[in-house]
């Protein structure tokens, strides 16, 4: 079973071959591929050509078919790939299968040659079946008669042989046979000497019993005929040869002057054939011919001048017959020569001044033949141009040839005769013009124009070709010739001419071609054509038949075919049917026809599998189908591993005597039979019994110098073979002095030289090289380097390094490189200078396979993307035309990809998004194909200016120092590479000098440490990218403790700030937090988490220590994101809450990292909020973020909070008890029952003393404040406007020191520009206004005492 499937050509047993069209002209009438497909010409519309219409506009017949091969087959495509054919509307295409009708011409009359162009190419709807020479479906077909052999057209026999004249026919059933003679019918019955041979059509003529051959000359033609038609030979005109005899005649001598030219005539009696004359002496000797004497084509001989010793011989004309194969002779000349120098010395014979030295008088040239300076001659085409000119002169002229107007034809002419005759050989109308020869001496030239017109005999340009159709279908039959002059057609239908035929309406007869419609069995018949003009005449026969055959497989079923991994092979499965079957190829019984990609479907149905995989392996099924069935076969395929040596033999210097050992390991498929083989200089290696073959090496015992030579391991199977070849140098023995070399200077070694390459392969190459001197220090290591001119024409790579005593080695190499090398010795005492380059090797292209490397995508503008990376080298390019497919889209939206094939190093992606990540691939092609798949980098768009930080905030804790605290920008669009603090003390219209600071982009915290405690601060924050600083965000530090109004004692307990540790601090936000809406009269306190945006606030609705939060709203995204993540957090949990757009079911992973640094994750369901962490430590700090488990890249902000201290957590259990609760209430009993009675003593009146001024709160130095007397009058009876008496003689301060924004309440206090705290104290009028102030200092029992009046 061969490898490579390449089977014979058409009609060869197990192949259904396609006919080959020998012309692209719409007429062709054969069809190029099986399927029958529909495909029209172009056709006339109103004064324009346009392409033909197409399913619409088929024959119903052709839609008809169409639909039943459907139909039968059930292969749904098979229609769809035909209506894809037709509606393609390729113009004048040839080799369609069926054809539609003649369109109806338009009603715009087109020019006559319309009408030829039209009839052509609707002439080409035809198709033909190539009928197998399979005996078992030629014995069942009945098919009408073919000639298929015949005598020539001139057949001349020898008389003294009998006469055979062939005729040979095959058809179905077998033809009978009949001839002519002379346009009479020939009865061979009534002559003893005529017979026929027994199946055949062969006369045989015998004389053995007497007759004369001549009596039979004449015009024969042969018949053969069975019942489907009469097929014609050609025309034979039988001829007898003749060689008659020379006429006797008396020659007298002839006598010729020294000098002068001289024609001697042989006029040879006309022969059939003509006879081939030659010169001779009468002794039989030849005479010798040059360029002073030669025969003519005419069979004279001419002398150019005459000289003495011509007349030592005499001359006689031999013609010898071909078929007698006699040679006459005719009477010899002899000469006589009149000299002025009767001495004959032959050492004048070729000296340049013989004729002087002999008196010869020096002439310019004459021609001799032909005659004048003018001639004309006739030529054939096809045939041989023989042009000849012989000129006479002294000394002997030299002859050249020249065509006018253009040169000889190189190809075809030749020089004959010692240049006097030019011959041009199969000559062609463009050989036809005007030819000269120049005959020259020294003494002049002359010249002579020969005018050669080409005519032709007829000659084929569309032979009629055997029609076999379908019932119903329509073909063509095209007799298309060309001659000079041109020749006429007549058309004959079974040997008689069409016009005398009975009538077929389903024939029509348009010039050269004849039409059928509709053809059914009746139109069964064998058609001459006989296309002649005045030099000859073309027969041709040509049979229409009509099958209906089913498809039917040629070959044998279920052959096994073994191939070798990564070879090209093709799977024949030859099939025949009527109409030609469709032929398709499935695999291992799946859907899909194989065609495309890595599969090719010939035309005569074979599949071709470009490079075999080991997922080839399987059963492929081939099914042909036609309207009347289908069949199929199946082939199965197994893939070998392929035989390959890897471990090769290595050159080796071996001294006689010594052992040798060559190792050959070899790799093949365990199920094929392995066998090792060694050559010797390409010979076969006889193995004697100094040698030793195993089967992965060969020994040598006693090396010998006839040892030495090329040894190649020859590792094959039935299916493949590898080689290897090592050169084995054998040393002779001899004693050298070792103190001699030591004595030596040394220096480097002289280059190497004479490079050869050897075993060429696809992708490695031997390369060898001769060492140059070493100049007495061994040769340590050569180093081979390369070259190619594509990419760095004239640069030199190392490719690799050998030991010094290697002088050969195997180089590996890439594909499509031309490759040229060069080698360097190297010694311990330097490099040579490199060896002269060898020749170039360019090795087959393949697809890369790699991609560039470095791959990268940065931003130049702050809208744009640019991708670059590094070209790859020429040994890695692989092929030509080496381009880049790009490849790009967002990375968060999985879009589709976008791509463009760039052939530069780079590619600018515009109009890009700011800052976005970006997924990049790019791809190596070339023109025989892709790299692998890239891998996926991510780059990012261009930079821009970032947003202002967030939540700038600034916090005065003491006199000394301002902490700032701030939030990364919302909008980074670039990568953050710090902040820029600018600020400046200022003390009024007074500024001091402005500090920079620059931080780094993960600091967020920074203390100013304050100059003075008087002076006020204003900062200026902004973010960096490596664009520039973005936008800024000014803050001014708060006012001065001393310029608040009032003061008082910080409160003994400070509300609980999630977040921060120490002291309450005097705080400003760059950003404004949104008010929270209004809690219920029963709030109890409020929380701020002021490293978030989440407010959390206790009520006494809930246990005292149960927090909730509010984020600050957002707007839901459009794609999918995570937003408005709320933590409530404790002591030892927190409670986590979120929004999402997801599908439900989704999976989130909410993760958390403590100020250790030490991170944890939770998995949780969309559906399970909220989410409780319970692993929490008291006091610590968490940041926080959650992100979708399927994809980590879709996650919400980094939220930061911290949980309570376990003190606070103490102080809400005690809130929580019911003794402090009933000790709560009692203790505000006793205040109610002191309060009626302080009423009841001012309401009887008394003197207190009074402040002047109420509004200034009491200072320490304040007498009246000490004894607690105040001054009573009516205008005093006023309640107290924002403050209330404590026991002690204090004002209590009515709201805390933090600033009312932090706690979300207003009241009617204000704040001025610096922050201070600006409000009426005044006594609430409401007892629900009072309840609400009182709560606001109730959360201690102390502070409830404290407010007592």
């Amino acid at each position: 079973m061969r490898r490579l499937a390449a089977r014979g050509a058409a009609g060869d047993v197990g192949e259904v071959a396609a006919p080959a069209a020998d012309s692209t002209d719409c007429a062709q009438g054969r069809s190029r591929r099986p399927p029958r497909l529909i495909d029209l010409c172009a056709v006339w519309d109103p004064g324009v050509f346009l392409p033909a219409a197409g399913w619409k506009r088929a024959s119903g017949t052709a839609r008809r078919r169409l639909n039943e091969a459907e139909t039968v087959s059930g292969l749904s495509s098979v229609r769809e790939a035909q209506v894809e054919r037709l509606e393609a509307a390729r113009p004048c295409r040839p080799g369609s299968r069926e054809r539609g009708p003649v369109l109806r011409m338009a009603r715009q009359q087109p020019p006559p040659w319309v009408h030829t162009a039209i009839l052509l190419c609707l002439l080409s709807l035809t198709g033909a079946i190539e009928i197998p020479m399979d005996p078992s479906i030629q014995n069942e077909l009945s098919q009408p008669p073919t000639i298929t052999k015949q005598s020539v057209k001139d057949h001349i026999v020898d008389p003294r042989d009998n006469i055979l004249i062939e005729c040979e026919a095959k058809g179905n059933p077998a033809p009978s046979f009949h001839w002519t003679r002379n346009s009479r019918f020939f009865n061979i019955a009534k002559d003893p000497r005529v017979s026929m041979r027994r199946r055949s059509g062969t006369l045989v003529i015998d004389f053995r019993s007497g007759g004369r051959p001549e009596e039979y000359e004449g015009e024969y033609q042969c018949f053969a005929r069975n019942k489907f038609g009469t097929a014609l030979s050609n025309r034979i005109r039988l001829q007898v040869s003749k060689s008659p005899l020379w006429p006797k005649e008396n020659l007298d001598p002839v006598v010729v002057q020294e000098g002068a030219p001289l024609t001697l005539q042989c006029n040879p009696p006309p022969g059939l054939p003509s006879p081939v004359i030659f010169w001779m002496s009468s002794s039989m000797e030849p005479i010798t011919q040059d360029k002073r004497v030669s025969q003519g084509h005419n069979g004279d001989l001419y002398f150019s001048n005459v000289m003495l010793q011509d007349m030592q011989t005499d001359y006689s004309c031999n013609a010898r017959f071909h078929f007698t194969h006699t040679i006459q002779q005719k009477n010899a000349f002899t000469l006589k020569v009149l000299t002025n120098n009767p001495y004959n010395d032959s050492s004048l014979r070729n000296h340049p001044d013989m004729y002087s030295a002999r008196g010869v008088a020096e002439r310019t040239p004459s021609f001799m033949y032909p005659q004048g300076t003018a001639s004309s001659q006739m030529v054939l085409r096809g045939m041989d141009l023989l042009l000849e000119c012989i000129a006479s002169g002294v000394p002997t002229p030299d002859i050249a040839w020249y065509k006018k107007g253009g040169d000889l034809p190189s190809d075809k002419a030749k020089f004959e005769n010692f240049n006097k005759a030019l011959r041009i050989t199969n000559v062609s109308e463009e050989d036809s013009g005007e030819y000269f020869c120049l005959a020259s001496n020294k003494m002049g030239s002359i010249r002579h124009t020969i005018s050669v017109r080409v005519k032709a005999a007829p000659y084929w340009l569309d032979e009629p070709k055997n029609l076999i159709l379908a019932p119903g279908e329509d073909g063509r039959l095209v007799c298309r010739a060309n001659g000079n002059p041109k020749p006429t057609v007549q058309w004959m239908v079974n040997g008689e001419p069409l016009q005398s035929a009975p009538p077929n309406p389903n024939r029509e007869v348009a010039g050269d071609t004849i039409i059928f419609r509709d053809t059914q069995i009746s139109s069964r018949a064998v058609y001459q054509c006989n296309t002649s003009n005045e030099h000859g005449y073309l027969l041709a026969n040509a049979f229409v038949s009509v099958l209906d055959v089913p498809p039917r497989m040629l070959s044998p079923r279920n052959q096994l075919i073994r191939v070798i991994l990564y070879n090209r092979t093709r799977l024949d499965c030859p099939f025949f049917g009527s109409p030609i079957p469709t032929l398709r190829w499935f695999k291992n019984g799946q859907g899909s026809n194989l065609d495309g990609g890595n599969y090719h479907v010939y035309e005569n149905g074979s599949l071709e599998i470009k490079m075999i995989r080991k997922e080839d392996q399987g059963i492929y099924t081939c099914v042909a189908t036609n309207i009347l069935g289908k069949a199929e076969n199946q082939v199965r395929l197994e893939v070998k591993d392929p035989t390959r040596i890897y471990r090769m033999p290595e050159d080796q210097v071996a001294k006689r005597g010594t052992t040798v050992q060559l190792e050959c390991r070899v790799k093949h498929d365990p199920s094929l039979k392995l066998t090792v083989s060694w050559l010797k200089d390409d010979e076969p290696l006889y193995i004697g019994n100094r040698m030793k073959k195993e089967d992965d090496s060969l020994t040598i015992f006693g090396v010998a110098e006839r040892d030495q030579g090329s040894y190649t391991c020859v590792a094959s199977t039935e299916l493949d073979q590898d080689l290897a070849k090592a050169y084995l140098t054998v040393l002779a023995d001899q004693a050298t002095p070792t103190n001699r070399l030591a004595a030596l200077p040394k220096g480097r070694p002289d280059r190497p030289r004479d490079l050869e390459l050897t075993d060429l392969a696809e992708r490695s190459v031997r390369l060898t090289w001769i060492p140059g001197d070493d100049n007495n220090s061994p040769i340590t290591d050569y180093v081979v380097q390369f070259e190619e001119d594509q990419f760095q024409p004239g640069v030199w790579h190392d490719h690799s390094k050998f030991p010094g005593s290697v002088n050969s080695a195997i180089l590996q190499l890439s594909p499509y490189v031309n490759y040229q090398f060069r080698v360097i010795a190297i010694n311990e005492v330097g490099s040579s200078h490199p060896s002269l380059p060898s020749e170039r090797y360019r090795t087959s292209g393949a697809p890369p396979e790699s991609n560039p490397a470095d791959v990268r995508g940065e931003g130049t503008r702050k809208n744009n993307m640019e991708i670059t990376w590094t070209p790859m080298n020429a040994t890695s390019a692989f092929g030509p035309n080496l381009r880049y497919i790009v490849k790009w889209r967002r990375r968060e939206t999985r879009e589709t990809w976008n791509n463009v094939t760039v052939w530069g190093s780079r590619y600018v992606v515009g109009q890009t998004p700011v800052y976005v990540p970006y997924e990049i691939r790019v791809q190596a092609e070339n023109d025989f194909g892709k790299g692998p798949e890239p891998d996926t980098v991510i780059g990012y768009s261009g930079e821009d200016l970032p947003s202002a930080p967030r939540r700038f905030r600034v916090r005065q804790p003491n006199l000394e120092t301002i902490n700032l605290e701030w939030d990364h920008p919302e909008h980074p669009n670039g990568i953050l590479i710090g902040y820029t603090l600018k600020y400046v003390a200022f003390n009024g219209t007074k500024l001091g000098k402005q500090i920079v600071e620059n931080f780094s982009p993960n600091q967020t915290k920074f203390t100013v440490q304050r100059a003075d405690p008087v002076s006020r601060y204003r900062f200026t924050l902004s973010a960096r990218t490596q664009v520039g600083s973005g936008e800024a965000v000014t803050e001014e530090s708060p006012a001065p403790p001393n310029e608040a109004t009032p003061t008082a004692a910080p409160p003994t307990s400070p509300p609980t700030t999630v977040g921060a540790t120490g002291a309450p601090a005097a705080t400003t936000e760059a950003t404004t937090v949104p008010t929270i809406p209004s809690v219920a009269p029963t709030t109890v306190a409020t929380t701020t988490v002021a490293t978030t945006t989440t407010t959390a606030a206790t009520t006494t609705e809930r246990p005292p220590t149960t927090t909730s939060g509010t984020k600050m709203p957002e707007s839901a995204p459009d794609r999918q994101s995570i937003w408005n993540v709320t933590v409530l957090p404790n002591s030892k949990w927190a409670n986590i809450t979120w929004k999402h757009n997801f599908g439900p079911g989704t999976d989130f992973v909410v993760e958390y990292t403590d100020s250790n640094h030490t991170k944890k994750s939770v998995p949780v369901k969309a559906q399970a909020q909220p989410v409780q962490l319970t692993d929490l430590y008291p006091g610590m700090t968490y940041t926080l973020r959650i992100y979708s488990r399927d994809n980590e890249g879709i996650s919400s902000t980094v939220i930061t909070f911290m949980t309570s201290t376990a003190y606070t957590n103490n102080q809400a259990d005690i809130a929580t008890q019911g003794w402090f609760i009933g000790l709560m209430c009692a203790i505000a009993l006793l205040v109610l029952i002191l309060l009626i009675v302080c009423f009841i003593k001012r309401s009887r009146g008394g003197k207190y003393p009074v402040r002047e001024k109420k509004d200034v709160p009491l200072g320490p130095e304040d007498p009246k404040e000490e004894d607690g007397s105040f001054d009573y009058s009516d205008e005093d009876n006023k309640p107290l406007q924002g403050s209330q008496t404590s026991l002690d003689g204090t004002i209590k301060q009515q709201e805390s020191d933090d600033s009312l924004v932090d706690y979300g309440e207003g009241g009617e206090g204000q704040f001025n520009e610096d922050g201070s705290f600006i409000g009426q104290y005044t006594v609430k009028k409401d007892k629900e206004e009072t309840e609400g102030n009182e709560s606001s200092e109730a959360t201690s029992p102390v502070n409830a005492i404290y407010s007592l009046a």
